[in-house]
């Protein structure tokens, strides 16, 4: 028998204006549930957070909180209210019977000051703060909308982590999909005020929604077909008895009032950059390029050379210097010491991460063309801002909206229909991903997959970079920045080969050492092959491994049934414990046997 759910919506509506935003939502969240909440842009995917925190009314239907469940929400925009500090604020999450070192261990994962003000914190410093107010009681729900907005990329693998770790049933809105492949179980995807929804992660969501639409597009044509038909019954074929012709025409009457309030999914944004000529074949050419800020060096002794078609993504902590290296680049900032050549006929369009460049007072046609009438050149053509806005799924209504009134996601969509607007044969993107929906940034990946021209990218999206660009560059230490060919996951996997590689050598000098003078040689040193005890761990350390990969992932798959924390949570726990020994005791047997192999090949020659 399943477990009575923590929380359900049950035939939730919400109208904003005359069309429904919500209509009979329906949403279940059991002991243990990971979901993935999906759907495009003001679809209202984060009203239906709200309405499940209890922060937003619903206009109709029953939302249903187990007595005694905690329930936490992650709002886009925290508010800090007048909390003295970081540590007042996060405590202030807390119940009366939580443990108050949750509050001094997450402050210390997340990297940030217990004495700190919070509203003087950055963006990324204020997610994080933000975070662990939600995560500090460890609820039984945690409903988190956009979580990674703003935190690089340790930190989103240190969310991974704390999510697969702790028991609460979570609920996750985020455009970030390599997150969502490796947080949830289940997916609800909203899509035109209704819910469906499959118990399997983000990985399985994209193949199943296609699928949906195909079928919806099928079933519209049948529908078109079918008042045809009855159309011509209509015009030629009102022969039989009145009753007869009444009632079928009435249902003529139904099928085209069914095919006017069909609503068919949200359009796609068309994107195209404003063409321009063709730069040189050298764009830039840093030298030794050396930046500091209070002592603290941000950029050491680095050099590149970036020709016309490369697409170059910049990752790293926040505060590492991303930013700053590439403003570097692009002639913005002047380095400290060193050189940057910029190539010939070069025409630059920014996307700066702050969205500096609108202003909320201005609505946002005025936003678009910066107060300069009514048309945009595209491609050297005029459009009128209301044909282009809505390439980009702006409604005609919105045209003098203050940017102000719009959604984070509205926002992005703006900045990047400014951006392409403007005549360039260099994109540089600062943090494009943030808010877009995932449509999208589909779309975004395919502009800059096909762009004739060069393109810098600064994201924390690791499917994003791994679709998009053809380098890597990333910090290392005291400043020293190295360019890795291929996304993320190449620079990853280099990364991991360039540390196994240094270890080996680490191991193969200190075997090599010779002994202090008068010393007398170890067994050790003098033997020519490996000991018996060597030889049989050499032997026998994989089937270890094997063993202990085998037993977590059975404990993992026990753990992935939703209803045992509720049914058995001292089994649960129990797992937790076994899973935790385990992976410790495979590291160690790991490292003994890769230690067991450089030794056997280094006595070989």
């Amino acid at each position: 028998m399943a477990p009575p759910p923590l929380l359900r919506l049950d035939g939730v509506r919400l109208t904003f204006g005359g069309t429904p935003l919500l209509a009979d939502i329906e949403l279940g969240v059991l002991p243990g549930d990971r979901i993935a909440l999906v759907g495009r842009n003001g679809s209202g995917k984060s009203t239906v957070l709200k309405i499940a925190a209890g922060t937003v009314e619903a206009d109709g239907g029953e939302v249903f909180r187990q007595p005694g469940a905690t329930i936490r929400y992650l709002a886009q925009e925290p508010d800090f209210g007048d909390a003295p500090s970081v540590e007042a604020y996060v405590s202030a999450g807390l119940g009366p019977a939580d443990d108050p070192y949750r509050v001094t261990r997450l402050i210390d994962g997340l990297g940030l000051r217990a004495d700190a003000r919070p509203n003087d914190l950055s963006g990324g410093e204020a997610r994080r703060a933000a975070l662990a107010r939600v995560l500090a009681p460890e609820p039984d729900v945690v409903l988190l909308d956009e979580p990674t907005n703003h935190l690089d990329l340790p930190t989103i693998e240190w969310l991974e982590e704390e999510i697969a770790s702790i028991r609460s049933a979570v609920v996750i809105i985020s455009h970030d999909r390599r997150f969502l492949e490796r947080t949830t179980r289940a997916t609800v995807w909203l899509d035109r005020g209704r819910v469906r929804r499959i118990e399997e992660g983000f990985g399985a969501f994209e193949g199943w929604r296609d699928k949906v639409l195909e079928e919806e597009e099928r079933d519209l044509q049948k529908l078109d077909r079918k008042i045809v038909r009855e159309e011509h019954w209509l015009r030629y074929g009102v022969t039989a008895r009145r009753t007869r012709n009444e009632r079928r025409l009435a249902g003529l009457h139904q099928l085209r009032a069914d095919r006017k309030n069909a609503r068919r999914a949200v359009g796609t944004v068309e994107m195209q950059v404003g063409d321009t000529r063709e730069s040189g074949k050298l764009v830039i050419e840093a030298k030794n390029l050396a930046k500091a800020y209070d002592e603290r060096v941000l950029v050491n002794g680095f050099s590149t050379r970036i020709q016309r078609g490369d697409r170059v993504g910049f990752v790293g902590p926040n505060g590492a210097g991303k930013t700053t290296l590439l403003k570097m680049l692009i002639g913005e900032t002047e380095p400290d010491s060193g050189s940057v050549r910029l190539g010939t006929n070069l025409d630059l369009a920014f996307l700066d991460q702050k969205r500096a460049s609108l202003r909320d007072d201005l609505p946002v046609s005025e936003a678009l063309t910066d107060g300069r009438g009514d048309q945009v050149m595209v491609n050297g053509e005029p459009r009128h801002v209301a044909g282009y806005l809505k390439d980009f799924l702006f409604q005609p209504e919105q045209i003098r909206t203050p940017v102000g009134n719009l959604s984070g996601g509205e926002r992005a969509r703006l900045l990047l229909a400014k951006t392409l607007a403007t005549p360039a044969n260099v994109l540089v993107l600062d943090e494009p991903t943030n808010d877009l929906d995932m449509e999208t940034l589909d779309l975004l990946q395919e502009l800059i997959a096909n762009y004739p021209g060069t393109v810098l990218l600064v994201s924390h999206d690791r499917d994003f970079l791994d679709r998009t660009v053809t380098s890597v560059i990333s910090p290392e230490q005291d400043g020293h920045w190295l360019e890795y060919a291929g996304g993320y996951s190449d620079m990853a996997a280099q990364k991991r080969g360039a540390q196994a590689e240094a270890k080996r050598e680490a191991k193969a000098d200190k075997s090599r050492a010779a002994p202090s003078p008068g010393a007398k040689p170890s067994a050790s040193a003098a033997s020519t092959k490996l000991s018996f005890k060597q030889k049989f761990a050499l032997e026998n350390l994989p089937k270890e491994i094997a063993k202990l990969e085998t037993a977590i992932g059975k404990a993992e798959a026990e753990m992935a049934d939703p209803a045992l924390f509720s049914k058995n949570p001292d089994r649960f726990a129990k797992l937790a414990e076994m899973i935790e020994a385990n992976r410790g005791a495979l590291a160690k047997a790991e490292d003994e046997w890769l230690e067991l192999e450089m030794l056997k090949a280094e006595l070989e020659g």
